[in-house]
């Protein structure tokens, strides 16, 4: 019996103001010993409480401070120093097919960052998007709604 996962805690204070993804650190430094891997993962009640966890994989390599993604779909949201948001499950590294190179201390993309493209959906009209702008003290808003310039002269039918 006992817990699959080992709570990890946030070692400094953070607020979201946005519901953009923020880094937190955590305190606890790579590796994890014993040629261990982790999936890290938030606790349900962090989410509960409207803090989303996005998972990570922390490889038995990993040399840097480990860290935690966070998100909420309802900012403002504060989570203090030494809260417990986020845990990691352990499981036992698998040997790599690639060739082995040494691992340092870079996260979050130092392996090579992933190609992401935008995506919009295809339809009769031109594509649009519309921005809301806030200012001032009173509060002031505006709704601005345009053509994008996809930047495309071609067509690619697959």
């Amino acid at each position: 019996s006992g817990s699959a996962g080992m709570d990890l805690a946030t070692a400094e204070s953070v607020t979201l103001e946005t519901s953009e993804v923020k880094v937190v650190a955590t305190g606890v430094w790579g590796p994890l010993g014993g040629n261990k891997s982790a999936l890290l993962i938030g606790r349900s009640s962090t989410t509960l409480q409207g803090l989303f966890v996005l998972p990570g994989v922390i490889d038995a390599d990993y040399q840097g401070e480990i860290k935690i993604m966070v998100s909420t779909p309802m900012p403002l949201c504060f989570v203090p120093a030494g809260s417990r948001i986020a845990q990691l499950v352990i499981f036992n590294s698998q040997p790599s097919l690639a060739a082995a190179k040494t691992r340092g201390s870079g996260g979050f993309g130092s392996t090579g960052v992933p190609h992401i493209f935008g995506a919009q959906r295809v339809s009769n009209s031109r594509p649009t998007l519309s921005c809301r702008l806030e200012w001032g003290n009173p509060r002031q808003t505006i709704e601005l709604s345009g053509i994008i310039d996809t930047g495309v002269d071609v067509t690619v039918i697959s």
